[in-house]
């Protein structure tokens, strides 16, 4: 069984990964496909992440699974709160039965480097030490760290859920923990403060939120 990483946040929240081995028949033995994927890839993806779901909460109720206007979807009665993300062979997701959650999992590339003053204020380059996708402090490529800045303020949208969000001004990271691999963060848009956990793996970022 391809589960990749998984963890339970509390006695409500679980997450994981799951990288993707299996044919696009086994998961629509177990998934519903509920919307129109013509991708392969992508489809299976979108498989992958809903069998996950059921994988982490065998009584998660998909045939409930609504989409709202801004493409997240969501349980209508709220009996689980869940996000999903996926990238290259690998789904991931989180599910709370009393929280809500955010999560994003992304492959470091150097195109992340490249935008990050499209998600990142000046404030923000300055106080995590960044220059063009390199740490100012080291002259070897690293897309480690503009990655989990990326994924971070990703996992802040989808915990959001209901779009129209200005990362570069409203998702404001405020400070790393890289000893507990944590972010301050304070979401203007609500004026909410969060934690961001983010967790890396070899060629692979996670981060996520729960509140």
């Amino acid at each position: 069984m391809p589960i990749f990483f998984q963890q339970q946040i509390n006695e409500n929240t679980r997450l994981g990964i799951w990288k993707i081995e299996e044919t696009e028949e086994f998961f629509k033995g177990n998934v519903p496909l509920h919307r129109e994927v013509t991708h392969p890839h992508k489809r299976l993806q979108h498989l992958a992440g809903r069998f996950l779901l059921q994988f982490l909460f065998p009584d998660f109720p998909y045939q409930l699974i609504e989409i709202a206007d801004t493409r997240k979807p969501f349980l209508p009665d709220e009996q689980y709160h869940f996000s999903i993300s996926h990238c290259g062979d690998y789904a991931a997701a989180i599910v709370s039965k009393n929280q809500r959650v955010g999560i994003d999992i992304e492959i470091p590339v150097e195109k992340i480097g490249k935008i990050m003053y499209k998600f990142l204020s000046a404030s923000e380059h300055e106080l995590f030490n960044l220059v063009q996708g390199l740490k100012s402090n080291t002259a070897i490529m690293n897309f480690n760290e503009p990655t989990i800045l990326w994924s971070a303020k990703e996992a802040v949208f989808k915990w959001y859920g209901d779009g129209g969000v200005d990362f570069r001004r409203e998702i404001q990271l405020r400070k790393q923990y890289e000893t507990t691999k944590t972010i301050d963060c304070f979401f203007s848009k609500n004026k909410t403060d969060l934690t961001i956990y983010y967790h890396l793996f070899d060629g692979l970022v996670l981060a996520w939120i729960v509140n």
